[in-house]
């Protein structure tokens, strides 16, 4: 099959119209499989973005009055028109950010984000107490108005819908501004809400790069909460421009070092396939991917050759929009540079060179890194300390449960880390030792739960997103106390 496409010209969607930018300009977003060109993009100014928050702002006072069930009705809408488009929308984030339509599930799971909230809105509950005497008190759970969301390019379509579904059933309005390196998928979706009928200026979708747009809504006195997800730098400069301003809530879910922790008593079959899947996934551009395996000596050969040998024999590149295909380009130039950089960095630090260790470009004209495997690798390297974000893994070795430990935890980052071993006692001892805010005992990500909490300690964040949790993220909590008249 052979790569092509003709250039797509999607457009914003600004209080209930699809719109270009309002000097005409755009950016180009490039096939990283072929680097043609995919689409022409709308460059959000100044302008576009604070129009943006004016239309919000103007639908709020409706939207939060409407009650959360009638809400849902629009929600409920824009899920059915997800799954009956979703292979458009696998497609579009393959020639956008190289992501095989064969591992694309996103777009059904961004549809049962919206249908989940549609129905999760009777767990808006305040609380009410006869504990004060004389007087009855109670809490109301109350929407912010204006929400900002900023959404990363490495899988946009979930983070389109996880963000976007509890903020809009709480009551809130929204701007949400999607990655310059992957807005095609979610400017479909943009044309899909306004398909589904959402009032003008309740759910506004901006594309552009972090400058002007992302920096206006950070710094917006309008806005009154902010979710991101993306890079440890970018979450510091949201944090900054919205403490110099309005003191508006942020959360943030951003990078990770993950480690996995391999025991000799472990399934070694087993450990071997999740690991590997860990970094094979999106091409190892995964927040939390276990790109830091620590295995206990005595089993550290044979964990090392099976893995090679996995790592090696699963991966099928090519066209991200063949079915054949599991392993895709890195998402752009800069994605594919970085990712060689920590590379050579390693190689650079004497680290052992066991699998990969090229980039394929001039082979392959696409931006495609061989999965990559480094043996003793120094702790204290680059490539052992920074999110590398591509098929790059190291492999070290521990003596003790405590050693193992310690260099899991020297990190400063704290997102996802896994166990593998049979000693349930020994699990739970790694599991409350690990500085990470989720933990998986004989699995790795990217398994989750979809009722657990997620997000990160350290530098990996601040806040928790998740079915059972991500509403609270977008309401206030007002305490009312009244006094009773006596007798």
């Amino acid at each position: 099959m052979a790569f092509s496409t003709s250039p797509i010209r999607p457009r914003m969607l600004i209080d209930g119209e699809l719109v270009e930018a309002s000097d005409g300009k755009t950016f180009s977003v490039y096939n990283p499989a072929t680097r043609e060109v995919s689409g022409e993009v709308p460059e959000a100014t100044a302008d576009d973005t604070n129009r943006a928050v004016a239309a919000a702002k103007a639908a709020f006072p409706a939207w939060s009055a409407l009650g959360p069930a009638k809400r849902a009705v629009y929600l409920k809408k824009l899920a059915a028109l997800i799954r009956e488009h979703r292979d458009e929308i696998a497609k579009l984030d393959a020639v956008a950010m190289g992501m095989p339509v064969s591992t694309h599930f996103f777009a059904e799971s961004a549809a049962g984000q919206y249908d989940h909230y549609a129905e999760a809105w009777p767990h808006i509950q305040g609380q009410a107490s006869v504990n004060t005497p004389g007087h009855v008190t109670m809490t109301l759970r109350q929407p912010f108005g204006v929400v900002a969301l900023i959404i990363p390019w490495n899988v946009p379509v979930h983070f389109f819908a996880s963000k976007s579904a509890p903020a809009l059933i709480t009551g809130n309005t929204i701007v949400l501004k999607t990655s310059e390196k992957a807005p095609l998928a979610v400017a479909r979706i943009a044309k899909l809400v306004k398909e589904a009928g959402f009032p003008p200026g309740v759910f506004n979708v901006l594309s552009g790069h972090g400058i002007p747009s992302g920096q206006i809504l950070s710094r917006h006195m309008d806005v009154r909460a902010l979710s991101f997800t993306g890079s440890s730098r970018t979450g510091k400069l949201i944090q900054e421009e919205a403490a110099r301003t309005n003191l508006k809530k942020v959360i943030l879910e951003l990078g990770g070092k993950s480690p996995a922790i391999i025991f000799d008593d472990a399934n070694l079959e087993k450990a071997v396939a999740q690991t590997r899947w860990s970094m094979q996934f999106n091409s190892g551009q995964v927040c939390m991917a276990n790109s830091r395996i620590y295995v206990q000596s005595t089993i550290a050969e044979k964990f090392v050759e099976q893995f090679k040998v996995s790592y090696s024999s699963s991966v099928k590149s090519g066209n991200p929009l063949d079915k054949e295909t599991n392993h895709g380009p890195q998402a752009d130039e800069l994605q594919y540079k970085h990712v060689l950089s920590y590379i050579n960095s390693a190689k650079d630090s004497g680290a052992t060179l066991a699998l990969g260790g090229s980039g394929k470009l001039e082979t392959s004209n696409g931006y495609f890194i061989e999965p990559t495997i480094f043996l003793n690798t120094p702790e204290e390297a680059k490539i052992t300390k920074e999110e590398v974000f591509g098929p790059v893994v190291i492999i070290n070795t521990f003596e003790t449960e405590k050693e193992a430990i310690a260099k899991a935890n020297d990190t400063e980052f704290g997102l996802y880390a896994s166990v593998f071993t049979k000693d349930i006692s020994r699990a739970m001892r790694v599991v409350q030792a690990l500085e990470s805010g989720y933990v998986g005992i004989n699995t790795t990500s990217p398994n989750t739960a979809y009722d657990l909490p997620f997000g990160g300690y350290k530098g990996s964040g601040q806040g928790r997103e998740g079915a059972l949790c991500s509403m609270d993220n977008f309401l206030e909590v007002k305490s009312v106390i009244m006094a009773l008249e006596e007798e």
